[in-house]
């Protein structure tokens, strides 16, 4: 059984009750003020349904947290950590006067991951039939809580919700430049506040390979020592790799590790000189080009690096995805690219996972369930993509100008890069899954994905200015019905987040386009 991992990423930081805030606006040349009311209505994202009653619950000190089954006690722990205020989680079959319960229900809202949240003068009480929907249940309640510390003061009312795409994703390039273990767990709890349920580790490329294989350990000690502008690098021992997939999935996030290939492979080929044509190694790489390394099509030594790299991560990863990359492989022949995909699939479908790769894999041959992820910035994926989507094959979309996050907010934007963008908040929010890529309807549709390439990122403060606040409206469309879709209504939610982003000490980025409430001291 998975030992869960329950470390609170920082101060509770929960968003304010109904009160009269201030509302910093900043038009990009001045600053003025304006007050509004902040409560019930700032679920972020939009719930499928949201009624407020009136009534308001406070939660006494030392109040009990309830839980009704084994499964459902570990989100009592969760949110007992979260609160802290004395509680403590107990075991008993329905809610208790004056505290929280968490209850496995078969008569709660259907679906995977929805769940009711129900609050009254008498206490709280989140349902759902899942442990899943239980913790997104937790993760709302959080935004109806003050911001500071104090008495707890919740508003009363009842939220029904489930997603609306079952994939919601991050994405984290740790090639170009490397992040610890403890900043890729910071990145999963300030994303599952947001119902994020995937991260995607992009684990290698030309700058660097960040995953150790035990049958080639030079791809860590060798082609991890360096990052984009040079730098000492770093990479994930297994030990290390499996205790992100651990905490992550503590918090229902599923792993997907990409290993980038058959282009994008420099340091792969800096590592070992037999995976090269002409048995050279090339100088290690730390520019931002792309398009000019690739695997050696034909040479058995490809064949035992595809088996040994692909076969031991997906012994380390629970998970059902394996993404091997596949985009911008221009240094080969489409011929010769399909082949080495081609026998990628193989070897991924026979360690029993899912193949998922850049939009470009669909010209190779590919298994029924393999996954297609569209990055391009137009609305055109190809017609080798269109028609695998048209086979049946589904589509993660992180259309560029929309969702890839490392793009600068505007041109004055201190870090990022601009070729697909700018891309301000409201240019992340304004797209629909539905019609965003031409002749894909959302049937075909998996999910969405924020992702944040890191050329120009070098710390945690750089991740968090660059995810968010536009991390959060990625969220929102791949969880919110359809019918909320409202961009007015959208940044006024967003804004309201700023105080529990203070509280975290989330360096995110105060956009002109967002009306920002004024938070607390962090």
């Amino acid at each position: 059984m998975l030992k869960r991992r329950w470390a609170v990423a920082g101060a509770l930081g929960i968003a304010a009750v109904t009160v009269a805030v201030v509302v910093a606006v900043n038009s990009g040349h001045d600053t003025h003020e304006v007050t509004r009311t902040v409560g019930w209505t700032d679920v972020l994202p939009a719930p499928v349904s949201a009624v407020a009653s009136g009534a308001t619950f406070t939660l006494a000190e030392g109040a009990p947290i309830v839980a009704n089954s084994d499964a459902a006690a570990p989100i009592g722990e969760y949110l007992s950590r979260l609160l802290g205020h004395g509680t403590a989680v107990r075991r008993a079959a329905s809610p208790a006067a004056g505290g929280i319960a968490v209850l496995l229900d078969p008569a709660a809202p259907e679906g995977p991951e929805a769940y009711q949240l129900d609050v009254d003068a008498d206490g709280v009480t989140i349902r759902a039939r899942t442990a899943v929907g239980l913790f997104w249940g937790v993760q709302t309640l959080r935004q109806l809580l003050p911001a500071g510390g104090g008495a707890i003061a919740i508003p009363g009312g009842r939220i029904v919700d489930r997603p609306r795409l079952p994939y919601r994703g991050v994405m984290l390039d740790v090639a170009r430049h490397f992040f610890s273990v403890a900043d890729v767990e910071r990145l999963i709890d300030l994303s599952t506040m947001y119902k994020v349920n995937y991260l995607h580790l992009h684990l290698t490329d030309d700058q660097g390979w960040r995953i150790a294989v035990d049958n080639w350990p030079r791809l860590a000690t060798e082609g991890g020592r360096s990052h984009v502008d040079g730098g000492a690098g770093g990479y994930y021992t297994k030990d290390d790799y499996r205790a992100i997939v651990e905490y992550a999935a503590a918090r229902f996030v599923t792993v997907v590790p990409e290993v980038d290939l058959p282009g994008h492979v420099n340091a792969a080929l800096a590592s070992y000189p037999e995976l090269n044509c002409d048995g050279k190694a090339p100088a290690p790489y730390t520019g931002i080009n792309v398009g000019f390394s690739a695997l050696c099509v034909d040479d058995p030594d490809t064949d035992r690096f595809l088996n040994d790299v692909l076969g031991e991560l997906a012994a380390i990863t629970p998970g059902p995805y394996l993404h091997i990359g596949g985009d911008e492989a221009t240094a080969m022949t489409p011929e010769a690219y399909a082949k080495v995909v081609t026998r990628a699939q193989a070897i991924v479908s026979a360690h029993g996972k899912t193949l998922v790769g850049w939009h470009q894999v669909a010209g190779a041959s590919l298994a029924k369930d393999a996954v297609l992820e569209f990055w391009d910035r137009s609305s055109y994926a190809g017609p080798d993509a269109v028609n695998a989507v048209a086979a049946g094959h589904k589509v993660i979309l992180a259309p560029a100008n929309r969702a890839y996050l490392d793009q600068k907010y505007d041109e004055n934007t201190r870090i990022g890069l601009s070729w697909a963008g700018p891309t301000s908040v409201q240019a992340a929010y304004d797209w629909d899954p539905a019609t965003v890529l031409s002749n894909v309807k959302e049937a075909s549709v998996l999910g969405v994905e924020g992702a944040l390439w890191t050329e120009t990122v070098t710390t945690m403060a750089d991740i968090e200015y660059l995810l968010f606040p536009r991390l959060a409206a990625v969220a929102e469309i791949g969880w919110s019905p359809a019918s909320t879709h409202d961009w007015a209504g959208f940044s006024a939610r967003l804004g309201a987040q700023a105080p529990r982003w203070t509280a975290l000490g989330v360096h995110f980025a105060r956009t002109g386009d967002v009306p920002w409430v004024a938070g607390p001291p962090a």
